[in-house]
């Protein structure tokens, strides 16, 4: 399935992106941050890409940067993640709840 970027793949990054995070400083440290396999994974720009095979699911980290101890974050979440095709996982994955829905993360 190919995904080009557009309105579709931002609303799918918007959604990782954890909207519920408050920024602190300018930018919110958790936003958006996926785990899978052991590694960490941010959203990234990349445009027209082939969803592959689903390789698991991944962790959406909980998101609480507003430094104020109150847990008015978004909370710990889990979703597919998937082969982005011609690329290692080690590298990137797409992530989602399903392959239509996808998003490309790229490992930090």
């Amino acid at each position: 399935m190919t995904i080009k970027h557009g309105a579709a793949l931002l609303m799918a990054a918007a959604t990782l992106a954890l909207a519920g995070c408050a920024e602190s400083g300018g930018s919110a440290s958790c936003a958006g941050v996926v785990t899978y396999d052991g590694r960490g994974y941010l959203p990234t720009e990349k445009s027209g890409f082939t969803v592959g095979e689903r390789l698991g699911t991944a962790t959406v980290e909980a998101c609480d940067d507003t430094g104020d101890g109150v847990d008015n974050g978004s909370p710990e979440r889990r979703t597919g993640v998937y082969v982005i095709e011609g690329l290692d996982p080690a590298e990137g994955v797409a992530v989602g709840d399903t392959p239509a829905e996808a998003a490309p993360m790229a490992a930090r």
